[in-house]
């Protein structure tokens, strides 16, 4: 089985799409699956370089390949002419393209020159098919869809979700391509040291006491995570003598000002003293993070899954999240953390309730781990992944 992942970026400042993609690829490959990646050598927006790799030819990574092709002309849109000249080129010689995105130019075009090979493909679009997302540039995204996206799903083999939630309010613009609900993985990253040397040593550089709750937010910077309702939240807490030390990650390419908004309200609170901001974090900081922490805080407005919720979760981290994250029904079955409504009151009461009860946090955090083990590790999805490949090969021919 030859398949095509392709997806617009892989630069992981991208976050979740790429660190997908990068976690699929080498478990599918586990399975006996021949994977190339296409993707653009784009690094951020406007100011940001290129990945500096080689272009327009294969390369070796953990038994799949990459092929990146210039971000051009294009580059705010990770656009490129080259990807798809490859794509009409070489795309009969694969069974099956499974595509990362929507509204996004390279992905569009590359469903288009699929369906021209009669290549079956799969659209995955990233919480972009949400409402609340889809009020985002509102006229733009309907004129686009009823041009181009909506042509593109009703020619798709099938749309990928990775939530029962995210399926359920996605809107279709009428066509009626089938559902695949497959859920994103994670990686263990080695066992967690609650307390342990190397959590010590990360609060001593961030210079935050043992004693003292570590609260972890680890998102892109954006209006869309719900930063407006965790400062206020911790301000509050902050008054009435609750002790926690937050570690603000994440950054945002696409909306700097945004980012900056942000950091500017943090340095002007009461929060600066109880606070560190690191700016996009990965390798062993990331990991280092993730066990270190007390708690992990995602109050998003919409969130078609949460990977970064399933990373704190496989490192043992208890999660208090909104119930927009469409993960938040397996958090509450599991009692892998706190679920509540977007509203800064609420959020408040699962913080007091969490931080005040640390054999609490404890235990969700041994349940956390326990559930993404089982259900979030890439071998699980890999293997869900190849039997819906299987099945959409065998109904093509």
């Amino acid at each position: 089985m030859r398949i095509l992942q392709i997806v617009p970026s892989i630069s992981l400042i991208y976050g979740g799409p790429s660190q997908m993609v990068l976690g699929l690829a080498p478990a599918l490959v586990q399975e006996g699956v021949e994977v190339t990646i296409l993707t653009t050598d784009s690094n951020g927006d406007i100011g940001q370089k290129p990945l500096d790799v080689p272009l327009n030819r294969p390369i070796k990574q953990d038994g799949y390949e990459i092929i990146y092709f210039r971000c051009a002309p294009f580059r705010r849109y990770k656009f490129s002419l080259d990807l798809l000249k490859w794509l009409k080129l070489h795309g009969h010689e694969f069974d099956l393209a499974h595509i990362h995105a929507l509204f996004s130019p390279v992905s569009s075009a590359a469903a288009i020159a699929c369906r021209q090979q009669k290549l079956p493909y799969i659209l995955r679009p990233l919480g972009t098919l949400d409402p609340a997302d889809l009020r985002k540039k509102k006229q733009l995204k309907q004129l686009y869809a009823a041009i181009i996206e909506r042509q593109n799903l009703a020619g798709a083999a099938a749309i990928h979700f990775t939530s029962n939630q995210e399926a359920k309010i996605s809107e279709r613009f009428g066509v009626s391509t089938p559902d695949l609900v497959i859920p994103l993985g994670v990686k263990e990253e080695g066992e967690r040291e609650r307390g342990g040397e190397g959590g010590n040593i990360l609060r001593e550089q961030l210079s935050i006491p043992v004693e003292i709750p570590l609260v972890l937010f680890m998102s892109r910077i954006d209006p869309k995570k719900g930063l407006n309702l965790l400062i206020p939240a911790l301000e509050k807490l902050l008054a009435v003598g609750y002790k926690f030390h937050l570690v603000l990650a994440g950054t945002n390419p696409q909306d700097p000002d945004y980012e900056q908004k942000i950091i500017s309200q943090i340095q002007n609170s009461p929060l600066r003293s109880h606070t560190t901001i690191t700016g996009f974090v990965t390798g062993e900081l990331k990991v280092s993070l993730l066990q270190a922490a007390d708690l992990f805080v995602l109050p998003s407005y919409y969130e078609n899954f949460g990977i970064a919720v399933a990373e704190a979760m496989v490192a043992g981290t208890p999660v208090v999240i909104s119930d927009q994250v469409h993960i938040c029904q397996q958090v509450r079955d599991s009692e892998s953390g706190w679920v509540g409504a977007t509203d800064v009151q609420a959020l408040v009461e699962l913080l007091q309730e969490a931080l005040q009860n640390p054999e609490e946090r404890q235990r969700r955090g041994l349940n956390a781990q326990k559930y993404a083990l089982q259900h979030f590790s890439w071998d699980a999805i890999a293997r869900q992944t190849i039997q819906a490949y299987n099945q959409i090969i065998v109904a093509k021919k």
